[in-house]
């Protein structure tokens, strides 16, 4: 059964400990103050100074100092007793056991974790996650321990996702590791948070640190990579190249400038993509005469 936090029963720690320190000196010294003019019965100022110090003595364990974004989960004899999460001096039930727990935002970063990418590519992916506690009784009662545990779920997120996606894509709908970072980190945050729910824990903010393919084939990934992105860029220049020729051909004869024939529209095509599409810059030739 999952536990839930709720609050400890605690009091201001300022008056348990002028309470404590009264009953720790205070009973005691009366006590023994009144030995001398009772000698022949001591015993009940000896009993008062006694029990005023024991219970000196439990007002004082009771007490403890809570910090900014911390918390202290109290458990009475193996019970969960609640948490307290209030700054400053309190004071709870001394026959508690009081752990504390910080509150505060943690960081890690994972191993590099080698993997096959959705396309059977190996590559090296690791990741950094920021994660705090967010019901300090089911950190600390629900798994056995809550850093620990995020750490290897985050792994497993990391590894899960990296088989889901391509390392790279030049298609802007296919969601890659490299090409849409923040869409990939809130996947995995989400990811992540699913996976520790049950830990009482809550990722914050989780990205892709290191990303690479693996050595033993990084050299050639690169080639295959450059050679995609040559084409890619090829398939776009080709379109708007075409999309150019055909507006000017429609403005042309739209305005009546020139009359074409097929196959002089066959030669402005065969010009207007050479120039468009051409790595090198063309060099004009200028005809004096007639085309024929």
């Amino acid at each position: 059964m999952a536990m839930k936090e709720h609050d400890a029963f605690s009091m201001s720690g300022g008056l348990a400990i002028l309470i404590g320190l009264v009953l720790l000196i205070g009973g005691p010294a009366w006590g023994f103050s009144q030995i001398p003019s009772h000698q022949l019965a001591p015993a009940p100022y000896l009993a008062v100074a006694f029990v005023g110090f024991v219970l000196g003595v439990l007002v004082l364990k009771g007490c403890f100092i809570i910090g900014p974004n911390e918390a202290r989960v109290l458990t009475l004899f193996g019970k969960y007793a609640g948490t307290v999460r209030v700054t400053g001096p309190r004071w709870a039930n001394p026959f508690t056991t009081k752990r504390n727990v910080s509150l505060r935002a943690r960081n890690f970063e994972t191993a590099k974790i080698k993997v096959n990418d959705i396309e059977g590519n190996p590559i090296e992916i690791a990741a950094v996650v920021v994660w705090r506690v967010t019901d300090t009784a089911q950190a600390m009662f629900d798994v056995e321990s809550f850093g620990n545990y995020v750490q290897m779920q985050a792994e497993a997120a990391v590894r899960n996702l990296a088989m889901h996606h391509p390392y790279d894509s030049h298609d802007d709908n296919v969601i890659s590791l490299r090409g849409q970072s923040d869409l990939v980190a809130e996947q995995l945050r989400k990811e992540i948070n699913a996976r520790i729910h049950s830990a009482g824990v809550e990722v914050v903010d989780a990205r892709i640190a290191h990303l690479a393919y693996a050595p033993e084939i990084a050299q050639a990934m690169l080639q295959r990579q450059q050679a995609g992105a040559i084409i890619a860029a090829r398939q776009r220049i080709v379109e708007g190249a075409v999309s150019m020729v055909e507006m000017a051909l429609d403005q042309l004869a739209k305005r009546g400038i020139v009359e074409l024939d097929t196959e002089r529209k066959a030669a402005m095509v065969s010009n207007l993509l050479v120039v468009l599409c051409g790595e090198r810059s063309t060099q004009p030739v200028v005809n004096a005469g007639s085309l024929y």
